[in-house]
């Protein structure tokens, strides 16, 4: 059997693949207690179980079968997928400015291969004109895959990766904004580190990521990519952002910034929403439309574009929760973290039984960070008798700032200094737009259902 990486076959079902001798990509009749089944073992996606198996059948769907009902396979041969996409080699238009995308797993576009069901991956940039031709229109693309990493893996070592990269590109060929394609599911983490990593931003720097792969029908991947390329060209914001749907149809994009944005649907296309404050602009047509938020601009004369990657991994986040045991504070403590993140309840606030481990903390000088797992809204700890204990015994409230952005914002401090009133001080300093000084009335409602019409009235026109 071939890695898992390379199949998605993993525990009980790559055991029992490989007690067999059997292959993904083998031609094989399958006969199980609902029925006779033939086609082609298909490799399995990402986020699947090791309970079934999955068989292109020969009128060309897909079916899974639990591997208990199976009670014979026969392999009649192994197929061979084509990997490659026929692509016409294009020329550079030096009329054209250039946009270099970075990869970082999965795949922006691809190509499926009905015969075998492989999806082809599309990288380089001929193969990218070739899936999504719309963007020879607008630039010339410079792809390099970084590595191949689902989402879920990625780890701060990468973010540093990444960050180096776009540094090593900025030096080297100067490019008009920088994409990186990145897994969703923790993508608003490496667009958090990245805001704090690249100092003094000249340029767009965006995240795209696809909900759906670009196998399917419904997936979003053209159109996200298609608008980050567009905004990386004529975006005049100097700023880390992810770019992602805006409504469910294929309308428009959003360009969110990398420290308010947040996932927060599990497979929906507009899964981001900008937490606590409105997205930076809309992509619509090829048209950048501002929505008034304020914004740092390009500015091709800066010289002073710095990358900062010290970072310390010893940071935990935690969920307050009724019952919550304060044995869990403790745990950190003991193995030797450095810093705690606490989502609390409403306006941030812990069980005050917690509050002896809390002064333990303080007392071997791990700074615990209060945020507020409603998201929406300002930590207020001074306004109940529970808040204001939790100041006392040393928690530093961050206003409000996204629990997972603390996080990577703890990290990155953390990794500079260790001295609690410097870690305070700029833990609770605006470094990267973490923090909105205030919430405007309506920006609760905006892009929420039915309201997203309420966009028009927050638009700035075009001169």
């Amino acid at each position: 059997m071939p890695e898992e990486s390379e199949t998605g076959y993993y525990g009980i079902a790559a055991e029992w693949l490989e007690k067999r001798k059997v292959s993904v990509w083998a031609k094989v009749t399958l006969k199980s207690t609902k029925g006779i089944f033939k086609g082609v073992l298909l490799p399995r996606g990402e986020h699947n179980d090791d309970q079934h198996l999955v068989i292109k059948l020969e009128n060309g769907y897909n079916i899974g079968i639990k591997i208990d009902n199976i009670q014979e396979i026969e392999v009649i041969e192994q197929v061979k997928p084509n990997f490659k996409i026929q692509v016409k080699v294009n020329e550079k238009d030096l009329k054209k400015p250039t946009v270099v995308l970075l990869g970082t797993g999965g795949t922006v576009a691809s190509k499926l291969d009905y015969s075998t069901g492989a999806v082809i991956p599309a990288f380089s940039p001929q193969e990218l004109f070739n899936a999504i031709p719309e963007l020879k229109a607008i630039s010339n693309l410079e792809t390099h895959s970084l590595f191949q990493v689902l989402s879920e893996n990625i780890v701060p070592s990468n973010w540093s990766t990444i960050a180096n990269e776009i540094a090593n590109y900025v030096d080297r060929i100067d490019p008009e904004g920088i994409i990186i394609a990145h897994g969703t599911d923790t993508l608003h983490y490496t667009a958090a580190a990245l805001s704090f990593m690249i100092k003094n931003v000249d340029r767009p720097i965006i995240l795209v990521g696809s909900q759906r792969s670009s196998d399917r029908p419904s997936s979003d991947a053209a159109l996200n990519l298609i608008s980050s390329v567009q905004a990386a060209v004529h975006s005049d914001i100097a700023e880390v952002m992810v770019c992602m749907h805006g409504m469910s149809g294929d309308t428009y994009n959003l360009l969110h910034r990398g420290t308010r944005v947040r996932k927060m649907h599990s497979s929906r296309r507009d899964a981001f929403r900008t937490i606590g404050g409105a997205p930076i602009a809309k992509v619509e047509n090829g048209k950048i439309i501002p929505t008034g938020v304020k914004y740092n601009k390009r500015n091709p004369k800066r010289n002073d574009f710095e990358i900062d990657t010290k970072i310390d991994g010893k940071v935990g986040l935690l969920y307050s929760y009724p019952g919550m045991n304060s044995e869990i504070i403790d745990y950190y403590i003991d193995n030797g973290y450095h810093g705690l993140v606490i989502a609390g309840t409403g306006l941030g606030h812990v069980n005050r039984n917690k509050r002896n481990s809390i002064e333990r903390a303080k007392d071997e000088n791990i700074p615990i960070f209060m945020t507020s797992q409603c998201l929406w809204g300002f930590v207020g700890m001074k306004v109940y008798e529970t808040g204001r204990l939790l100041l006392q015994a040393g928690v530093i409230p961050l206003a409000n700032m996204l629990p997972e952005v603390a996080l990577v914002k703890a990290m990155w401090v953390l990794g500079h200094t260790k001295e609690i009133p410097f870690v305070k001080e700029l833990m609770q300093k605006n470094l990267a737009g973490e923090i909105t000084k205030r919430e405007r009335f309506d920006d609760y409602l905006i892009f929420q259902g039915k309201v997203d019409k309420r966009l028009d009235k927050l638009l700035i026109k075009e001169k």
